[in-house]
C-alpha cells in the first residue's frame, strides 16, 4: 500500500507536473522531467502516486477543485471576497490556466477525463445556485450545464484573442476588471431586452420537420409546377 508524502512534497510534486504538462503536454513529459523539476526522485513519484497516470488525476483534481469546486462558496454570498481573490492571486491561477488550456486542447483520454471533471462540478456548482435561489428554471439543465463549462473555458482557451481584441497584453488585471461587470451582467440580464427570439424559438421548434406540405421532392403525387403566366 502507498503512503502519503508529507503535504510540502506531494504539492511540490504537483506543482512541478501541473507546469510539465502545461509547457510540454501529456505524453511528451516524463517523470523524469516532473522529478527534476520537484527535486525528488522518478522512483518516489511511482511510489506515490503509482504512475504518470495517477499523478495526473491528482493535477486534474487540483485544477478542479481550485478553479470551479471552491467558487461554490459564490453560492454562500461571497461573490465579490471570491472575485477580488482571484484578481489579486493570478501567480497561483495562471500556471493552472496553462494546464487546462494545454491538456483540453490534445486528443487524449486525458483531456475527455478533464472536461469530464469541468462539466462535474460546473453541475453541482449550478445546483447549489438553484438551491440558493440564484438562478432561473432552466428547461434543459444538462445544456446549461455544458454550455456554462465551454462558456467559462473559452477565456481561458482563447486567451491571447481575447487580450488582443480588447487591447491588453495577457489576462492583466485591467483586463479581468474589465471583464468582470459585463460576464455578470451577461449571466444575470441576459443579453435580448424581449422575448421575441425566445417565441419565435418555441414556434418554430413546435412545427414537424419538413416542408409545410409534408411533401419531399420525390413525392409522386406532389403538384407539378404552375403553368407560366402568359
Amino acid at each position: 500500500m502507498r503512503s502519503a508524502p508529507d503535504a510540502p512534497t506531494r504539492e511540490r510534486i504537483r506543482d512541478a507536473a501541473i507546469a510539465a504538462f502545461a509547457e510540454r503536454g501529456f505524453d511528451a513529459a516524463g517523470l523524469r522531467d516532473i522529478a527534476q523539476r520537484a527535486g525528488v526522485s522518478a522512483a518516489l513519484i511511482v511510489h506515490h502516486f503509482g504512475s504518470k497516470e495517477g499523478l495526473r488525476e491528482e493535477c486534474d483534481a487540483y485544477v478542479v477543485q481550485t478553479l470551479v469546486t471552491d467558487k461554490g462558496r459564490i453560492a454562500g454570498g461571497v461573490a465579490s471576497a471570491m472575485m477580488r481573490e482571484a484578481l489579486a492571486d493570478r501567480q497561483r491561477y495562471e500556471p493552472l490556466l496553462d494546464y487546462m488550456s494545454r491538456m483540453l486542447t490534445s486528443d487524449t483520454a486525458a483531456a475527455d477525463d478533464l472536461f469530464d471533471s469541468l462539466t462535474a462540478a460546473t453541475r453541482t456548482l449550478l445546483e447549489q445556485q438553484a438551491a440558493a435561489g440564484m438562478l432561473r428554471p432552466q428547461s434543459d439543465m444538462e445544456v446549461t450545464v455544458t454550455a456554462v463549462t465551454l462558456y467559462g473555458l473559452a477565456p481561458v482557451l482563447l486567451r491571447r484573442q481575447l487580450a488582443r481584441s480588447l487591447g491588453e497584453d495577457g489576462l492583466t488585471e485591467t483586463l479581468l476588471r474589465r471583464l468582470t461587470l459585463p460576464l455578470l451582467e451577461f449571466y444575470t440580464h441576459g443579453l435580448y431586452a424581449d422575448d421575441r427570439l425566445l417565441t419565435a424559438a418555441h414556434d418554430a421548434l413546435e412545427r414537424p420537420i419538413g416542408p409545410p406540405s409534408g411533401k419531399g421532392e420525390n413525392d409522386p403525387h406532389q403538384d407539378p409546377d404552375p403553368p407560366l403566366a402568359d
